[in-house]
């Protein structure tokens, strides 16, 4: 069965989040937004448990459904089939090799029993109810023991492995390989999440991932960001028929996974915010990783810290590789087609118009025609076209900064409306 998953997101329990990160919501707009299995994310936090226990039921093996007294309507009219596994984001904060370690960790649990289990142990370590992603004094190997020995069946997945303050191999935190940070539990980490701001085909430059699967979710803290990243597979609907998938690496049953375009990811360049200040790698060996306005050191940023840890090319392609999209939000699309802010009315309007029409709005960014896009707008379809080729220019993010996208310039824009207006 081929579907699409979205394994880390937020709740409303966690910092940072919109309060309309609820079940009921979440499960809409996975219909909405053309995805079908979510992680619940936040199962440690103990009023999102309960809320996962009162409002999900069984459906497929270690996978959940919405009751059906809890279903909201879709924009496009067709029934939510959402289906839910119990996910989490642990962030351990702790010493280690004369370090302080930053380090977010996904954790999959195959039942409600399992994932009760985490949350008594974990409870011992650190106060789970004060964000719905625990903050714990917890060294990531310690964390490996105490899930894989609740359940081998349990996953482990560092989160956006790459960013720069808060993750495996981040610049700021983070360790030189993956034995560093999960010593003898190593071999029991087969998967790595790309975060925003690194896409596979970077992964793919250090030979010490070869076997490692690369998965890529939206790490989502409100319902219009769900699925910005997301993963595609051809799988049996199960727990296990995903972790078999993942693990396989195979391109017949694991598709391919869906990205930003990483240089709009928030840590692709280095740079220093505070001073509006981006860099490239080349151009930070040049400042010695200073900041050339204030002399304070720069925040050094993904594709530098790739940079530094591979062995192989930028240009360095796998074949054998699960492939991946790169894609851009609808909404964001729409704005850029219309010149306006991506929140304002005019393009929930015509998001709404869009799904209601062609079903999903990754259905629409990846295979609705060109032609029926131009039907409803001929700028929107052009948009849409040039995304699916790549033809774009982004201003890198950097040090907390997404980067930001132009798909046509101002003039541009006016040029192909007239044109299309008078087609």
């Amino acid at each position: 069965m081929e579907f699409i998953a979205d394994f880390h997101i937020h709740s409303k329990y966690s910092r940072a989040v919109s309060k309309d990160m609820v079940l009921e919501e979440i499960d809409r707009w996975a219909a909405n937004k053309g995805l079908l299995v979510m992680g619940t994310g936040d199962f440690t936090h103990p009023q999102w448990f309960r809320e996962i226990q009162e409002k999900l039921e069984p459906a497929e093996p270690g996978l959940f459904k919405l009751k059906e007294e809890y279903k909201l309507p879709t924009i496009h009219g067709r029934k939510a089939e959402t289906r839910f596994i119990l996910t989490v984001e642990i962030s351990g904060i702790y010493s280690k090799g004369g370090r302080v370690r930053r380090i977010h960790n996904l954790v999959f649990a195959p039942d409600i029993e399992t994932a009760e289990k985490t949350n008594t142990q974990l409870s011992w370590v650190g106060n789970l109810s004060s964000d719905g992603r625990p903050i714990l004094g917890l060294d990531s190997e310690e964390l490996a023991k105490i899930v894989f020995n609740i359940n081998p069946e349990a996953i482990i997945v560092p989160a956006h492995a790459w960013t720069p303050w808060f993750s495996v191999f981040g610049s700021m935190s983070g360790f030189d390989s993956l034995e560093e940070c999960f010593g003898k539990y190593t071999p029991r980490i087969f998967a790595i999440e790309t975060g925003l701001s690194s896409s596979p085909q970077m992964n793919w430059r250090l030979s010490k991932l070869d076997s490692i699967a690369i998965i890529s979710n939206s790490d989502s803290h409100s319902l219009q960001k769900i699925g910005r990243e997301a993963n595609i597979f051809n799988a049996e609907l199960s727990y296990q028929g995903i972790v078999d998938a993942i693990k396989s690496k195979d391109s017949q049953k694991f598709l391919a996974t869906l990205e930003f375009f990483p240089e709009e990811g928030k840590y692709h360049f280095d740079g220093h915010r505070l001073c509006g200040v981006y860099l490239s790698p080349e151009e930070t060996k040049k400042y010695k990783n200073i900041c050339p306005k204030c002399g304070k050191p720069l925040t050094i940023g993904v594709l530098n810290r790739i940079h530094q840890l591979a062995d192989r090319p930028e240009d360095y392609k796998d074949p054998q590789r699960v492939p991946f999209e790169s894609l851009i939000q609808l909404d964001e699309v729409i704005g850029e087609a219309l010149g306006v802010g991506h929140a304002s009315k005019s393009v929930k309007n015509l998001y709404e118009e869009l799904v209601k029409n062609f079903g999903g709005e990754l259905i629409i960014l990846r295979k609705t025609s060109i032609d029926d896009l131009a039907v409803v707008n001929p700028m929107i379809a052009e948009a849409v076209k040039r995304v699916r080729e790549g033809k774009l220019t982004i201003r890198p993010g950097y040090d907390g900064e997404y980067g930001k996208i132009s798909i046509f310039g101002e003039e541009e824009r006016k040029k192909i409306t007239q044109q299309k207006s008078l087609f």
